[in-house]
């Protein structure tokens, strides 16, 4: 069984078409639980880390806040909560981007980041895709949100 960390920082992400249906800036603000975490290309187990924060099981149930100004939190159900940058690109595809901040960082003083291909979005539920780079093909870790508010 090969294990893969998921490093997926900013990066090139494949392009997709240039718009995915409904999504918009304004449909990511509110407050979005993971409801699941899904595999395409990979064997369940096969990710250990998720966003250099810890395997991707432990996203399940994470609460996602995101307000208009870009800033936001996550907070997953051990009690750990991150504090994010995040913005929506549609220039190279739908791409739903963050930064994590920690204790007096600004925004644009971090270099490194996540982004995640946006499958889907609409009022109440979206679906990301975090790429993990395998020699010569892309898999990704699904994740799929409800809103809540």
């Amino acid at each position: 069984m090969a294990v893969v960390a998921v490093i997926s920082a900013c990066s090139t992400v494949k392009k997709l078409p240039a718009t995915v249906a409904g999504a918009s800036r304004a449909r990511f603000v509110g407050t979005w639980t993971l409801t699941n975490v899904g595999y395409d290309g990979l064997l369940p187990g096969s990710v250990q880390t998720l966003f250099n924060q810890g395997p991707p099981q432990d996203f399940n149930g994470s609460t996602w806040k995101l307000t208009n100004s870009g800033n936001g939190t996550y907070s997953l159900a051990n009690g750990n909560v991150q504090a994010i940058f995040w913005s929506y690109d549609s220039s190279n595809g739908a791409v739903f981007q963050f930064k994590k901040l920690y204790q007096g960082d600004k925004a644009s003083k971090v270099e490194n980041g996540y982004q995640l291909l946006v499958t889907s979005i609409d009022d109440t539920h979206m679906v990301l895709k975090s790429p993990v780079n395998l020699g010569d093909k892309t898999a990704y870790v699904v994740l799929y949100f409800s809103k809540t508010q």
